[in-house]
C-alpha cells in the first residue's frame, strides 16, 4: 500500500505539472491566470482521473473474484451501454440543462445504465437466483444492443451531436470547477468503503462458492451487494467521463502480479493503481500532440490492449514452469 501511494502522489505531481499551458506552481496565489488554471482546470481534471481511474479498477477488481472470470469488467454488467445510450438520446435531443447543478447528459447516462443493469439482472435472475453466467451473457447482450441503438442514433442526428456523442463514448475528463468531483465522492466513498468491506468475503467466494458457505458467507447475498455497488459505482463514474476501457480490466492484474491473489490486498490495491494509471495516461493524453489532445479513452485502449496481451503471455509462462 506504501508503494502504490506513493506511485499514486507522484502520478498527481506529474498531472498537475504538464498539459498543453505551463503553470508556475510557485505563484498559483499570485499569478491570476495561473491560479485560474489550476485551480479551475487542471486540479479538477487530475482529481476527477483520480475518481474515475480507482472507481473502474476496484470494481473490475471485484467482478473478477465474483464472477471468477479473468476476463470480468466492470461494463459486463451492462453500464457503459446503457449509459453510452442515455447520453446518446440526451445529446441528441439537445438537453444541455442542469438541474440541481447537475447536467441533463450526466443524468440521462446515469439512467440509462441503472435502467441496463436493472435489465440484465432480470434476465439473469431464475428464482431468488442471480446466476453468474447468464448476468455477464445478458450483459454483454445488452452492451451490443445498446452499442447498435447509439450508431442508429449518430447516423440520424446532425453532424455537431453526432461528433459529441463520439467524443463522449471514446471518453474525457474534461471538468470545470472541483464541485462535480465532490458531487461524485458523495456517493462514491461510501461505495468504495463498503466495497472493500467485501474483500474478505469475495476473497473466499473466488476460491469456490462452497468453501466460501461453509465458512460462513451469504454467498447470494454478497453477490447482489457487491453486484448493485459497482453497477452504482460505474454508473456514476461512465455519466461523468463516458465510456473509458481497459482500466477495470488490466489494473487488478498488475496489482494481482505484484503483490498476489489476496482480494483484500488487490481491492485496495486496484484503487490506488487504478487512479495512477488514468492521471498518467490523461496526463500523456494532453502532451503526446503538440497541436491538441488526445481523448483519454483512445489512450487507455492503445495502451491497455498490449499491456494486458503482455500480462496475460507472462501469465503463462509462470503457469507452465
Amino acid at each position: 500500500m506504501a508503494i502504490l501511494t506513493l506511485i499514486l502522489l507522484a502520478s498527481i505531481a506529474v498531472g498537475v505539472a504538464v498539459g498543453s499551458q505551463r503553470i508556475d506552481l510557485t505563484g498559483i496565489f499570485s499569478d491570476p491566470f495561473s491560479r485560474t488554471l489550476f485551480f479551475r482546470l487542471r486540479l479538477p481534471r487530475v482529481l476527477l482521473g483520480l475518481v474515475i481511474g480507482a472507481s473502474l479498477a476496484v470494481t473490475g477488481g471485484a467482478l473478477q473474484a465474483l464472477f471468477r472470470n479473468p476476463l470480468a469488467d466492470p461494463y459486463t454488467l451492462g453500464v457503459s451501454g446503457g449509459g453510452a445510450l442515455g447520453a446518446s438520446v440526451a445529446i441528441a435531443l439537445g438537453w444541455s440543462a442542469r438541474v440541481g447543478g447537475v447536467p441533463l447528459i450526466f443524468a440521462a447516462s446515469f439512467a440509462g445504465a441503472m435502467v441496463a443493469v436493472t435489465l440484465v439482472r432480470t434476465i439473469a435472475r431464475s428464482g431468488a437466483v442471480v446466476l453468474p453466467g447468464a448476468l455477464l451473457l445478458s450483459g454483454i447482450a445488452v452492451n451490443l444492443i445498446a452499442a447498435a441503438g447509439v450508431l442508429t442514433i449518430e447516423y440520424l442526428t446532425d453532424p455537431s451531436s453526432a461528433l459529441r456523442i463520439l467524443r463522449w463514448l471514446i471518453g474525457s475528463l474534461d471538468v470545470v470547477g472541483l464541485a462535480p468531483v465532490g458531487r461524485m465522492m458523495l456517493v462514491l466513498a461510501p461505495a468504495w468503503l463498503l466495497l472493500l468491506a467485501y474483500s474478505r468475503k469475495l476473497n473466499l467466494i473466488a476460491i469456490d462458492e462452497d468453501t466460501a458457505a461453509t465458512l460462513g458467507v451469504n454467498v447470494r447475498r454478497c453477490e447482489s451487494v457487491v453486484h448493485a455497488l459497482c453497477a452504482l459505482i460505474v454508473g456514476v463514474t461512465v455519466s461523468a467521463g463516458g465510456a473509458i476501457g481497459f482500466v477495470g480490466l488490466i489494473v487488478p492484474h498488475a496489482v494481482r502480479m505484484m503483490f498476489g491473489e489476496d482480494l483484500r490486498i488487490v481491492l485496495p490495491g486496484s484503487l490506488l493503481l487504478g487512479a495512477a494509471f488514468l492521471i498518467l495516461t490523461d496526463a500523456l493524453a494532453r502532451t503526446v500532440l503538440s497541436s491538441g489532445e488526445l481523448p483519454v479513452g483512445a489512450v487507455t485502449g492503445l495502451l491497455g490492449g498490449p499491456v494486458f496481451l503482455w500480462l496475460l503471455r507472462r501469465r503463462q509462462q509462470f503457469a507452465a514452469m
